[in-house]
């Protein structure tokens, strides 16, 4: 597994970065991979090709230096799937997060990535836009902190070439969400600090 230390800095401790991929990692292995919410990532993740980064971002501008770094990197690392890029001190707030997902695909097309690589969102207070907050059905993407999760295309149209029905994950996780309830999703989501 790729694991990541921030850059030493003012606000941040080694031992932070360490505690947050720990805490990351336990949310990947048992909410996404242990709840099959995402049936590539079981692979990906045992086949030790998930890089773990965390930066230590304080504003976007440094967010967006840290976005084109990982990007450059999976540019020039093969061996390397997909970069969950944690920045736990900057875009805290869901509705500033989400803007930011604009800007980063605009990263993306300046450059020229586009349909080579993109982004996926995750988040501790995740919300659908059309569902209210506490709806059960944001906890598909919700995480113990903001994040980036950079994925190569070319590797993601040949997984679900391979899977039956794509189109049926998200009604099949949406109905676990459900399954699960709140209480008990709310539980997974502390387990991952312990």
């Amino acid at each position: 597994m790729y694991f990541t230390r921030a850059e030493a800095s003012p606000m941040t401790e080694p031992n932070d970065a360490d505690a947050i991929i720990l805490a990351v990692r336990r949310w990947v292995e048992t909410v996404v991979v242990g709840l099959n919410l995402c049936p590539f990532a079981g692979r990906e993740l045992r086949e030790e090709r998930v890089r773990f980064v965390v930066t230590p971002a304080t504003n976007e501008a440094q967010l967006l230096a840290s976005l084109k770094t990982e990007l450059e990197r999976l540019d020039t690392h093969p061996a390397v799937e997909t970069t969950l890029l944690i920045h736990p001190r900057v875009l805290q707030n869901f509705a500033d997060y989400n803007q930011f997902l604009e800007t980063s695909d605009e990263l993306l097309g300046a450059m020229d990535l586009g349909g080579i690589y993109q982004i996926a969102s995750f988040h501790p207070h995740y919300q659908f836009a059309d569902a209210a907050l506490d709806n059960v059905e944001n906890y598909t993407n919700r995480s113990p902190y903001p994040m980036l999760h950079l994925l190569r295309e070319q590797s993601l149209e040949r997984s679900i070439a391979g899977y039956p029905d794509t189109k049926q994950i998200p009604l099949r996780n949406i109905a676990m969400m459900r399954r699960l309830g709140i209480a008990r999703l709310r539980q997974l989501s502390r387990d991952c600090f312990t």
